[in-house]
């Protein structure tokens, strides 16, 4: 009897070609499509729905799921997540906003679910695994436990945004797509006719999809327009909420640039809550964006037994960020990362994720950023 496995069909290419493998392998596959938002249900602080068109088309991308799983022959069951989505992911998103930090909600959307709702959803099904279009590959170590491994495409590798999972998420989960180049996956879809093998890759957060991003934000924040300073305490001009600007921004400031000041364009160097401030300046390379280590909270090891100690750690504190070399201290109360060389815009909010060269073994959020022993202002 061929094992059974639920493929998470996003409508995509990837999710397409990922099915289409598995089918070809001789597995017995059943598509599922979540659902996680829902305009006309979802309101903002007003009350109001918040489209006036679809602009996220999950109808259109249900409909793209069916067709290949006609074409392949599978059936595709779908399932709302949307109350999930909202309480685990969205409110998340927005409650770090309201901190002044700068969330990844794909993190937390792999982790409640993709790997924790889909996952117990598909149990009704019986299955031996579900399986996933990310771009990431599973490796059983010696001791049975579970690698997550950098996909086989460097530009297109995952591990980033799963490093949140866990052993039991991980034991029964494929990624049929991982050891492939993006082309490759593209040049199957073509050759079979696959039906989604000419659409563009989604981009970004489903639940924002096109439109603008601070109109976006105002729906559920109300902004609340502060000064612009100097580190000197010169007054710039007035910023639109705190809300819309990272660390090591430098588009949209609306501050250009100035005779009394030379040209060098500005870019944030700190963020005030209590004053609602916030502090600008000069060059790419200006000091401030530059820190030594970081704090971090909500630490998940994908396999808790390892032992880093004398391992040759990197990490990522941005999704397609080179890797920093690093080393680690924890304690019972602190969980710290030492960086080997100055690292800019190391941002609250965002993940720093570890990696033994391959092997992604984990990550965290990044709470606090230092500059040798003194705190950043971010």
């Amino acid at each position: 009897m061929s094992k059974r496995v639920v493929v998470g069909m996003s409508g995509g290419v990837d999710s397409s070609v990922a099915a289409y493998l598995l089918n070809q392998a001789g597995y017995d596959v059943i598509g599922l499509f979540m659902r996680n938002w829902d305009s006309t249900t979802n309101k903002d602080v007003l009350g109001n729905p918040t489209l006036e068109d679809d602009l996220c088309p999950q109808e259109v991308d249900y409909q793209d799921a069916k067709r290949v799983c006609d074409f392949i022959g599978i059936p595709l069951h779908r399932v709302d997540f949307i109350e999930e989505y909202w309480q685990n992911v969205f409110m998340y998103f927005i409650d770090e906003y309201e901190k002044g930090r700068t969330p990844n909600p794909d993190i937390m959307c792999n982790k409640f679910i993709k790997f924790d709702a889909f996952k117990k959803y598909a149990e009704k099904f019986n299955p031996d695994f579900i399986a996933m279009g990310h771009y990431a590959q599973i490796r059983i170590g010696s001791s049975g436990n579970v690698q997550l491994l950098r996909g086989a495409d460097a530009n297109k590798d995952q591990t980033y945004f799963l490093s949140q999972l866990t052993q039991e998420q991980l034991k029964e989960t494929l990624f049929p797509i991982g050891h492939y180049q993006k082309s490759e996956i593209r040049q199957i879809a073509k050759e079979i006719n696959l039906p989604t093998a000419m659409k563009k890759d989604s981009t970004g957060i489903c639940f924002i999809g096109e439109r603008a991003f601070n109109q976006f934000l105002r729906n559920y924040i109300p902004a609340q327009p502060g000064r612009i300073l100097t580190q000197d305490g010169d007054d710039l001009g007035e910023h639109q909420g705190l809300m819309h600007y990272t660390i090591g921004q430098r588009k949209g400031l609306g501050i250009g640039g100035s005779s009394a000041y030379g040209n060098e364009p500005w870019f944030v160097i700190g963020k005030s809550l209590t004053r609602n401030t916030l502090t600008v300046g000069q060059g790419f390379h200006h000091p401030e964006l530059y820190s030594t280590s970081c704090t971090l909270e909500s630490v998940n090891m994908i396999n808790p037994q390892i032992n880093l100690q004398g391992l040759a750690l990197t990490a990522k504190f941005r999704y397609r960020q080179a890797d920093v070399p690093i080393s680690i201290e924890s304690s019972e109360t602190e969980f710290k990362v030492i960086f080997k060389t100055p690292v800019r815009a190391v941002t609250p909010g965002q993940s720093a994720v570890f990696y033994h060269g391959d092997v992604c073994l984990g990550g965290g959020i990044i709470q606090h950023v230092y500059q040798n022993h003194r705190q950043l202002p971010y």
